[in-house]
């Protein structure tokens, strides 16, 4: 029989400590393409690395995979450096990665679209979201390097067409490993330090599409979005397109042209306003010209006769007018007061008092009831004859009736 028997966790312990120090296993690069690719809640990123006859499974630690500047996605052929390593509780083993390369012309393609699918379905791309240029900024910072002929070329343009507008300057690599985290950092500052600030233009000038990759990286693009300033991106040649392109309220063919619309021609605006405060000007005075002419050809004295005419002629209808009221007041007191004196005669000529004076009397019995009728008399009744200027107590000595 062979030695000693062992268990299995000092067998897979065994067979790890071989591998890991194995010289060519412990930094080893293998090509292939990705496949089975699972991002992991903590960050962590799990894939295999096939070709046409085998596979490999690969573990890509957070950290390594925050630093990758591009995208995974399966179908990328790649280039990918780490260690073996066996999972001892398994008894597997899989390559921890340490660097992934992207090899061939299609895997750089394939990342950029499925960085473009990803951004484009969660709305990055949508219009709706697009900012406004200013059409007078005060102030325009430009995030790019710090060296070039990129940044010197806009510098010379926005102060050459407008010398009213401040740049601020904000240094950043643009290509590398580490240039996309920082270019998404100064777009963050200026928002956060500098946000009086009225336009953002990010950029390059042209390079390589690996020179180019960090404008194509997530960071850079949830940066744009995320700027409450409008962002102008300016990467490349007119033929380079880029995802931070689909992000940025506006994209520029070139940083040359992003410069030139980035701000107005304060030189044409002045020639614009001369002009316009000459035609005032001119207008003006033919309009002064034409007044004057129309008070020169007016005679004053004329002038003084019609309206003295006028007021003439205002008095006299007042006072016609005056009259005419008078009068008609008179004629109406005059008809009231005939009225009211006829409605005083009728009135007066039915007061009973006025009947008593004529010679008639009017006879009450002791509680006042007038004696309308000699049946109501009785020989010995006491009376009160009631005449015109006054009164007699009487006594019916006789009655006659039937007169």
């Amino acid at each position: 029989m062979a030695a000693n028997p062992i268990r299995v966790s000092q067998l897979n312990g065994y067979i790890k400590r071989v591998l890991q120090s194995d010289p060519i296993l412990g930094r080893v690069s293998v090509v292939g393409e990705i496949s089975n690719l699972r991002h992991h809640g903590n960050g962590h990123v799990y894939f295999s690395l096939k070709d046409d006859r085998a596979r490999v499974n690969c573990f890509l630690p957070s950290d390594v995979f925050a630093g990758l500047g591009f995208e995974l996605a399966d179908g990328i052929e790649s280039v990918v450096s780490g260690y073996v390593s066996v999972y001892e509780n398994g008894g597997t083993y899989s390559l921890n990665v340490r660097g992934i390369e992207m090899r061939g012309a299609g895997s750089p393609a394939i990342a950029f679209a499925a960085l473009k699918e990803k951004l484009a379905g969660e709305g990055l791309f949508d219009k709706r979201h697009k900012k406004p240029l200013p059409s007078f900024p005060a102030r325009i910072a430009i995030v790019t390097s710090a060296t070039g002929a990129a940044i010197e070329d806009m510098v010379t343009i926005i102060t050459a067409k407008n010398d009213y507008t401040d740049i601020l300057i904000c240094p950043t690599l643009v290509q590398g490993s580490t240039a996309a985290a920082q270019i998404a950092d100064r777009i963050a500052y200026v928002n956060r330090a500098r946000p009086d600030t009225d336009v953002i233009i990010v950029g390059r000038g042209g390079g390589s599409v690996e020179d180019l990759w960090a404008f194509n990286e997530e960071a850079v693009a949830r940066a744009i979005f995320a700027s409450r300033i409008p962002v102008i991106s300016a990467v490349g040649h007119e033929t380079d397109v880029t995802i931070a392109d689909f992000v940025a309220d506006v994209r520029a063919e070139t940083p040359t042209a992003a410069a030139q619309m980035a701000v107005p021609d304060i030189g044409d605006i002045r020639a614009y306003l001369t002009e316009c405060a000459a035609t005032l000007n001119s207008g003006l005075t033919d309009r002064l010209e034409r007044l004057s002419l129309r008070v020169g050809a007016c005679d004053t004295g004329r002038m003084r006769r019609a309206i003295l005419a006028k007021i003439s002629h205002a008095e006299s209808e007042a006072g016609y007018a005056a009259r005419e009221a008078v009068m008609r007041v008179r004629e109406r007191v005059a008809e009231k007061r005939h009225t009211a004196e006829l409605r005083i005669g009728a009135i007066e000529a039915l007061n009973p008092r006025a009947i008593l004076r004529r010679g008639y009397a009017a006879l009450t019995d002791g509680d006042g009831r007038i004696i309308a009728s000699a049946r109501q008399l009785r020989e010995g009744m006491a009376l009160r004859a009631i005449l015109g200027d006054g009164s007699a107590d009487v006594t019916v000595d006789r009655v006659e009736r039937g007169m």
